[in-house]
């Protein structure tokens, strides 16, 4: 009974902005974003806005800013940077945006993901939480993470989580 009324609340369609962060990749050769993109459409929500931002805190900041500025966007979706290697500062920059941390999203993802890869997944630093009355999800940024994590986690739940993040 509970499920079925979650269901109800759930919106059907929301608005995503999608950004990736990479050093290396354009428009041409993110296979992520693209893919990121292209789930959403498939299952009826809008691309709102999409960018690719190179790996500098400053500007993933001000990106995330202008993103959650745009009145339509429910959802900001990262994919980059979110390993451990020196330059990878997405989740320092997500971090310091969220009011609230869906810690489960990472956990989830994770376990996931380890059944994939193995102990490999433990470097992820995938995480989700709400700035307001948004929700905003940073992702790894190779294209199987990304599809693993939009069909398994983000997709069943998305209209389900603008409901929570909005209270409604």
């Amino acid at each position: 009974m509970a499920e079925k009324s979650h269901t109800e609340r759930s919106l059907k369609t929301v608005a995503c902005f999608v950004i990736t962060v990479s050093d290396t990749r354009d428009e041409t050769t993110d296979r992520s974003g693209g893919a990121i993109k292209a789930l959403l459409e498939e299952q009826g929500h809008a691309v709102a806005g999409y960018e690719i931002v190179k790996d500098e805190p400053d500007d993933i900041r001000t990106l995330i800013a202008k993103a959650l500025a745009v009145e339509a966007v429910d959802v900001v979706i990262l994919n980059g940077g979110t390993g451990i290697a020196p330059r990878d500062g997405t989740y320092e920059v997500v971090s310091g945006v969220l009011d609230k941390r869906i810690d489960g999203f990472g956990e989830l993802f994770r376990f996931l993901s380890y059944q994939e890869i193995g102990s490999a997944a433990m470097l992820s630093r995938a995480l989700a939480g709400t700035a307001g009355s948004r929700v905003v999800v940073s992702l790894p940024g190779s294209s199987g993470a990304v599809k693993l994590a939009m069909t398994s986690l983000l997709l069943p739940q998305l209209g389900h989580m603008v409901a929570q993040a909005r209270g409604l």
